[in-house]
């Protein structure tokens, strides 16, 4: 009978109970004791923005070529090729490195996309936008033929 008693304590106590919150939100019971020591004061760190690393290589200079090409993508000029290469030149690329593909069609239509490149240490720093493409797209890839990233035509960058 004391078995049956305790037995039935042990189940209301459970019965009812909610499971708890399930995903990464869930505290555990290690987490809960590790948070409760007052002498520990978490602290949070931002990273730096990325920046240019003029030693450095391609992959190196992606993070910073992104944040340059998503900038441009959230203003006003986001179809427009010559608002990326300004902004890459203002941010310390060379102009002179870059190629970019023409902002129309040869009808005179607005681009599905555009493309400009800057050569950087052998390699490329590419980046995409328009309708076509939807989020904005940078990566690293090889150079192409003599020391070009883009292959096609491309518009002059005479300004």
């Amino acid at each position: 009978m004391l078995v049956a008693v305790a037995l039935g304590l042990l189940t209301g106590c459970s019965e009812g109970q909610p499971t708890g919150p399930t995903g990464s939100s869930a505290v555990t019971p290690s987490t809960a004791t590790a948070t409760a020591d007052p002498s520990v004061v978490p602290t949070e760190t931002a990273a730096p923005p990325p920046a240019l690393r003029p030693e450095g290589t391609a992959a190196d200079n992606l993070p910073y070529f992104a944040s340059i090409v998503n900038a441009v993508w959230a203003g006003p000029d986001r179809a427009s090729g010559r608002a990326y290469v300004d902004a890459l030149a203002a941010g310390g690329f060379d102009k002179a490195a870059m190629q970019v593909t023409n902002d129309e069609s040869t009808v005179g239509n607005a681009a599905e996309s555009i493309q400009f490149s800057v050569l950087w240490a052998g390699e490329c720093l590419i980046g995409q936008v328009g309708p076509a493409t939807g989020d904005p797209v940078a990566t690293v890839l090889p150079v192409v033929g003599d020391e070009t990233c883009l292959l096609g035509r491309t518009r002059p960058i005479d300004w």
